[in-house]
């Protein structure tokens, strides 16, 4: 079982690599270009962690997945959520998602959003399980909007925001 905490700055060193492995399995999906991704930011990933937005897992001390929360239009969003391939299946992606969850709800937000691929199994579908549902685009505010546009240029799959209650 995997236990979720805020990042440290040393785990922070860690978290491109776990990034990197799991875009690699985008490949099997066909879509080299989320594998080909810009790795995170080791400087940013850290002003993150200094001000408590990002959260770990580990089993057995090492770290195995992440959560980068960031706030868009005054409102919580799960900017990214990666954990090692060799750690899927086992609920830590949720667990960590349910983390964000309590952060915004301790910021007052009534909801969390995401962007992300509509169809992919490991995407849309499974954040649909966890509770979270599509949003219109008309219904986005400008920052959510925007990312939205920047990732449906440069991604071929389609992509969407969505939004889970708090």
């Amino acid at each position: 079982m995997a236990s979720i905490r805020p990042a440290s700055p040393a785990d922070v060193l860690v978290l491109p690599a776990i990034e990197a492995a799991a875009g690699e399995v985008f490949l099997s999906a066909g879509m080299p270009e989320v594998a080909d991704d810009p790795l995170p930011d080791v400087a940013q990933l850290h002003r993150a962690a200094s001000i408590g937005r990002v959260w770990v897992a580990s089993v057995n001390e090492e770290v195995v997945g992440y959560a980068l929360a960031v706030v868009h239009d005054g409102h919580a969003h799960l900017e990214q959520v990666s954990v090692h391939p060799d750690h899927a299946g086992q609920r830590i992606g949720a667990d960590l998602i349910d983390a964000v969850c309590g952060w915004a709800r301790y910021r007052g937000d009534e909801r969390l959003t995401l962007t992300t691929f509509d169809d992919v199994p490991w995407n849309g579908p499974y954040y649909r399980r966890l509770g979270f549902c599509p949003l219109e685009d008309d219904a986005l505010g400008p920052q959510l909007a925007a990312e939205l546009s920047q990732e449906r240029e440069r991604f071929t799959a389609p992509r969407c925001a969505m939004a889970r209650e708090v």
